[in-house]
């Protein structure tokens, strides 16, 4: 079942070169971080509660409870999502969180729906995107979960970035239109560098 995310965070974004966990096989991932009982949140556990069900009749919601309480779903609580020392990881503090993963690369868009690549710097982990996820359920060797696929992501907004990276803005730079080099006198505007040091 096709789930829509509506200006969720961005964590732990790995869109665009896919990466092993534990020797694992490599997938492209991301977590979408939301409002804990909004919107968002309540299209996911509806959405859960649908896949269960179908894929197992009757005994679709006793399932999923248990499944939940073994946290073998793709919803998580974000207070549980700890570093090692056992801190609340950036944006996740009293929110909720959906993992995603998919072996193929996620389509990346931005506002306008224009493909993005790595080298353009968005989405970031911190960022604001809107998502597509495909919820499915998992019965096998392996176990029963609810899984979530990534299917794709589009760039909303800026956010402060996870982890202290800081996104570059072109504010950050002066004009360098016709005439403005014109006061610029090579070596005379940099610090003698032995004269620093």
């Amino acid at each position: 079942m096709i789930v829509k995310i509506k200006n969720a965070r961005l964590g732990f974004a790995e869109l665009f070169t896919a990466k092993a966990v534990n020797d694992g096989t490599p997938t492209h991932s991301c977590v979408f971080i939301f409002e804990k009982g909004g919107a968002n949140h309540k299209a996911i556990r509806s959405a859960m509660k649908d896949v269960a069900v179908t894929k197992w009749g009757a005994k679709g919601e006793t399932i999923l409870k248990n499944l939940m309480k073994k946290e073998r779903v793709c919803l998580l609580d974000g207070n549980e999502m700890t570093d090692k020392e056992g801190n609340v990881y950036d944006g996740f503090k009293d929110n909720m969180a959906v993992r995603a993963s998919n072996a193929k690369r996620p389509m990346v868009l931005d506002r306008d729906r224009t493909p993005l690549t790595q080298a353009d710097g968005r989405p970031y982990s911190g960022s604001y995107v809107n998502g597509s996820i495909e919820l499915w359920a998992q019965d096998n060797q392996y176990g029963q979960r609810i899984n979530a696929s990534l299917r794709g992501v589009q760039f909303y907004k800026e956010g402060d970035a996870f982890g202290g990276g800081i996104p570059v803005s072109e504010d950050e730079f002066d004009d360098l239109g016709e005439g403005a080099d014109d006061d610029f006198d090579d070596e005379e505007d940099f610090d003698d560098i032995d004269d620093v040091a």
